[in-house]
């Protein structure tokens, strides 16, 4: 078994056994039939992983890592927030008729401030503080801007980073972390790609800067599973599991913007059967 199965597992048997329901409530997201969409939910779910010991991907199905790593550069290295821009159709619903999630994501991202070392959109200020400043504990990301909400086809779910560089003793090399802070969360729609693709992320960013990738840290606000998901996901952490994939990144690549989907090597991935069709709440 993966210690991401094992993580994955654990939280779903305690939002079903231990969660509160939301039946009843006066709730936002809807099934496509107008039906309210309630949830189990949990407050507070902390989840960690050490990119050291492996990689994150759970086995009960297969998580589409390139997928999640062509997602993450959409955000980051593209700064979009254009749907024409990215392969997956995870976004389709929520883009208008030119493709567009409005001032959300990559937008934010790609926006501009003046600091004293000069203007950084918020992928070069990470990097720049990486390089020259590493153990500063300011080095945070965030997509939550309170101006900019109301032009959003759909407030951010994953809205911040925190970067935080340790050294293990004898070693040279800097050690990356992170901290992942997300406010709401599918459990079986999303879970399991957040977690691999901000890993990715990490893990570019800590090649970028030559460093070791180390521990990522999921906080999740509001986790949750849906109604119509319960089923699927009492089956799902009933199969059988597998040791975690090895994956890497191409060692050549050392400039965050030069990485590719091609650069991400995924090896000895055993897994469950996918899991199709999963209704989606919007």
């Amino acid at each position: 078994m993966s210690r991401a199965d094992d993580i994955f597992i654990e939280m779903c048997r305690d939002i079903l056994d231990n969660g509160t329901d939301t039946r009843g409530e006066k709730v936002r997201p809807h099934w496509e039939d107008g039906t309210p969409a309630y949830t189990i939910k949990k407050f507070g779910v902390c989840n960690r992983y050490d990119l050291r010991e492996e990689f994150p991907a759970i086995t009960l199905r297969r998580t589409a890592l390139k997928s999640c790593m062509d997602e993450i550069l959409w955000i980051w290295q593209r700064k979009s927030n254009n749907i024409h821009d990215l392969k997956p159709h995870i976004w389709d619903e929520w883009a208008d008729a030119d493709g567009s999630i409005g001032k959300a994501y990559g937008y934010q991202i790609g926006v501009k401030s003046q600091y004293k070392e000069g203007m950084f959109d918020q992928t070069d200020r990470i990097l720049y503080d990486l390089r020259n400043n590493p153990f500063s504990r300011r080095i945070i990301s965030s997509i939550y801007n309170h101006q900019d909400l109301h032009e959003m086809n759909l407030y951010p779910c994953a809205w911040s980073m925190t970067f935080n560089v340790t050294q293990r003793k004898g070693e040279d090399k800097l050690t990356l972390n992170a901290v992942l802070s997300q406010r709401s969360q599918d459990v079986l729609a999303a879970n399991n790609w957040n977690v691999c693709q901000y890993a990715i992320l990490l893990m570019m960013f800590a090649q970028s800067c030559d460093m070791y990738p180390g521990e990522l840290v999921h906080m999740i606000a509001d986790a949750h599973i849906y109604d119509r998901h319960v089923p699927i996901i009492e089956e799902l952490i009933s199969r059988p599991t597998y040791d975690a994939p090895k994956v890497t990144l191409n060692p050549d690549v050392k400039d965050f913007y030069a990485f590719t989907t091609d650069d991400l090597i995924v090896e000895n991935y055993q897994h469950g059967e996918q899991i199709k069709n999963i209704p989606i709440a919007i």
